[in-house]
């Protein structure tokens, strides 16, 4: 095994927590420390957030481990893993931060660990800028279940920002190893599913983002749903799934205070129309979320939309922890091919 420590620039590419993630989730699965300067530092408020302190401590509590000089508003950091130990544990944020990133931390090196695992995650469930549970549960697990492990996850409490409050339950079955996965085509789509979500806010939030899905996409009246629940604080959040023969996409975009129902529902609607334009399976928030898994199963390939500058950042994280080769090329209009295979 390689245990040389990896050296990692924080305000590489966009700069993010997505590079401090990766790197966490990589090193658990490596056994490869890092060492991480300038974290964050293409944010506003760079450092460690309490979303990422999280992260950090839920890496080094699933492997038996220390972060020190962990601390809110770190820029940097030194993380050695140990031996990953499936098991039960609980994890809070204690704000709006996104349970489901410090899952995006832990998750890749549990589907390969030597038994189950059950996690509950408490804080902010559908957040902005972070993927909301029903697309971790309804686009991207259901692709991790076909490399051979089984994530089973459950909404217990929506938590939304900025009140949070949420908890999701996850429970993991790993495999002995990833299987390689290929996306290149979509195939016919069938079913399609507007869903309005509100909470602590009037019902005629959803009704008009609905409309606008209506009247953009011409999807009928029972593609449409208004669902009201209860959580900490309100919420709102417009989300599009677009089910096809090899997989479902889910695309979401979610109200704030200063911004009309009709701008959400535009904002859905336009991810929505790009995806569907180009014929490509992957939309561009799975093609990010799939990186990592491929290159943990040793190859894999996608077509999708054009690469965000976070998909194209995260690949070279990757480089810095495995043997890895990722090819990103552009096949047409609007359509670019992702092959990772060995180096």
């Amino acid at each position: 095994m390689n245990t040389e420590l990896v050296r990692i620039d924080g305000s590489a590419g966009e700069g993010g927590g997505q590079i401090l993630r990766s790197a966490l989730a990589l090193a658990l699965a490596t056994g490869r420390p890092f060492e991480i300067t300038n974290i964050r530092a293409g944010r506003k408020k760079p450092g460690l957030l309490r979303q990422h302190l999280t992260a950090v401590t839920a890496a080094a509590a699933v492997s038996g481990t220390q972060a020190p000089g962990a601390r809110l508003g770190a820029g940097e950091l030194r993380f050695t893993p140990g031996a990953i130990a499936p098991g039960e544990y609980r994890f809070a944020v204690g704000t709006a931060g996104s349970t489901t990133l410090v899952l995006q931390t832990v998750l890749p090196p549990l589907l390969v660990a030597r038994g189950p695992s059950t996690l509950i995650l408490e804080g902010g469930t559908h957040n902005p800028y972070a993927p909301p549970f029903d697309f971790l549960a309804k686009a991207f697990l259901p692709l991790v279940a076909r490399m051979g492990p089984q994530v089973e996850a459950v909404l217990e409490r929506p938590g939304f920002y900025p009140a949070g409050g949420g908890c999701i339950r996850v429970h993991v079955t790993p495999a002995a190893s990833l299987g390689r996965l290929d996306l290149l085509e979509r195939g016919e789509i069938g079913r399609t599913l507007a869903r309005a979500v509100v909470s602590n806010l009037p019902r005629n939030i959803a009704d008009r983002e609905l409309k606008c899905v209506r009247d953009l996409l011409g999807w009928d009246r029972e593609s449409l749903q208004v669902e009201e629940t209860a959580s900490h604080g309100p919420g709102n959040l417009l989300m599009l799934e677009i089910e096809s023969e090899r997989l479902t996409e889910v695309f979401t975009a979610f109200g704030e205070r200063s911004i009309r129902a009709e701008n959400v529902g535009r904002a859905a609607v336009d991810e929505a129309r790009d995806y569907l334009a180009s014929g490509a399976p992957v939309g561009p928030h799975l093609a990010d979320q799939l990186l990592l898994p491929m290159a943990m199963a040793g190859g894999g390939s996608f077509r999708t939309v054009a690469p965000t500058r976070h998909a194209l950042t995260n690949i070279e994280v990757l480089k810095k922890f495995l043997e890895i080769e990722v090819r990103v090329e552009k096949e047409g209009r609007g359509v670019w091919r992702i092959e990772l295979g060995a180096r």
